[in-house]
């Protein structure tokens, strides 16, 4: 099977994750796709694949004869997708883009505007990947598990390329930041690794965002309209001062490349109480945790405005700039650069404005640099991905777990 045909395969799947669960994986439905990969991986041949309580999926492939001395090095994605879009009963098809507006969804007038979405006139004249518009796709980050899946499939029909072992594991849970909460790095026995869970062809990426989320919790006073004066105390008002209190240029739709920003991707509430929920990033530490103290002075002045325990914050760090646990491995890159060159792709090196697991892996002791997959418009109903970029992917993986 090739790497569109799996990805189609996986997309079908419903694999999305939940924020506001405290199970494990934090949606049951991860494991139905864990359980498929696993059997998967048994059938390509390698070596202790299974799925555990957790809902990671584990195989690895020993090494190539000659090999058995080359570092172990792996190959990760993760199976969930975004709770940002609908992920339930996706729709893929292969369209040959022609330019112009791309038509979704004729009978719901649903477009991918030419105007609105720049990078699909750089795949004039190539079959893309799209739904139907009213789901997203799931190449955040099945395409990464499709690649590395037929990458597998040509290593095990192709003994005589030289390799050493290779460590495999699909991770649940990463788009809602616990990807990487019981990964076994033990367990899984790489000196190095790979994510493969980036955007559009070429980009290889080792930096990334340090993140937090925020909670805001006000408690109000409600009492009937017609006798509220100096009793009422809104917390939906109160709420909104506090979204209005934090620079309007410092969102993601203003901010690009290394700029950070605060993010409201939630709110709700009443009179009595009302809840905001903020994702906080920034590459710089010292700016990342200046973000975090105004979160807590705006805090402190509606307290002190409004009474004590008005407001309560909440802050909790979600992952670091893997950058620092990079640079003393930069061979990594080096290596992840040759693969690319070696199947016609031009490396570019970009920030991420987000971030993966492997993040948070190489704060636990695995180097590990994110490679795209090819795909683009990630967490929303205009997502795709080109045909050739899953394809060559897969390629740029097995040269990149070639011995050197």
């Amino acid at each position: 099977m090739n790497a569109v045909d799996r990805f189609l395969t996986y997309v079908r799947y419903d694999t999305q994750s939940d924020e506001h669960s405290d199970t494990t994986p934090t949606t049951e439905k991860q494991k139905v796709l864990g359980g498929a990969l696993a059997e998967e991986l048994n059938g390509l041949g390698l070596y202790n694949a299974h799925m555990d309580e957790y809902g990671y999926v584990y195989a690895w492939l020993p090494a190539s004869a000659g090999c058995e001395g080359v570092p172990c090095v792996g190959l990760i994605a993760h199976m969930d997708t975004s709770p940002d879009a609908s992920g339930a009963n996706v729709r893929p098809r292969v369209v040959r883009y022609e330019g112009g507006d791309l038509v979704l969804n004729e009978e719901r007038n649903i477009v991918m505007g030419a105007a609105d979405f720049e990078s699909l006139a750089r795949y004039v004249g190539q079959e893309l990947i799209v739904t139907d518009g009213t789901t997203l796709l799931g190449a955040d980050d099945k395409a990464g598990i499709a690649e590395i899946m037929t990458a597998l499939e040509y290593l095990t029909a192709h003994p005589e390329i030289p390799h050493g072992r290779i460590a495999v594991c699909f991770t649940p849970d990463e788009e809602v930041g616990s990807g990487a909460d019981h990964f076994d790095v033990a367990g899984f026995g790489a000196a190095v690794a790979y994510t493969v869970d980036g955007g559009e062809l070429g980009e290889l990426e080792y930096e990334n965002f340090n993140a937090a989320s925020a909670s805001v919790l006000v408690h109000g006073v409600n009492i009937h309209p017609g006798s509220a004066k100096n009793k009422m105390k809104n917390a939906l008002l109160i709420a909104l001062e506090f979204a209005n209190m934090l620079p309007p240029a410092e969102t993601p739709a203003h901010t690009e490349g290394y700029e950070g920003f605060y993010h409201l991707h939630d709110m709700q509430g009443n009179e009595t109480q009302a809840e905001l929920h903020y994702i906080i990033r920034d590459h710089d530490m010292d700016k990342f945790q200046a973000r975090k103290a105004s979160l807590g002075r705006i805090s402190d002045y509606l307290n002190a405005k409004y009474g004590k325990g008005t407001v309560e914050l909440t802050l909790k760090d979600s992952y670091y700039n893997m950058r620092e646990k990079i640079e003393p491995h930069m061979y990594l890159l080096h290596r992840a650069r040759a693969a690319m060159e070696a199947v016609g792709i031009t490396p570019v090196e970009v920030p991420i404005r987000g971030g993966t697991d492997g993040a948070r892996l190489s704060f636990m002791g695995l180097p590990c640099p994110n490679l795209c997959t090819g795909g683009l418009n990630f967490h929303g109903v205009h997502e795709y991905i080109p045909v050739e970029a899953l394809e060559k992917m897969a390629q740029v993986l097995v040269h990149l777990v070639r011995a050197q």
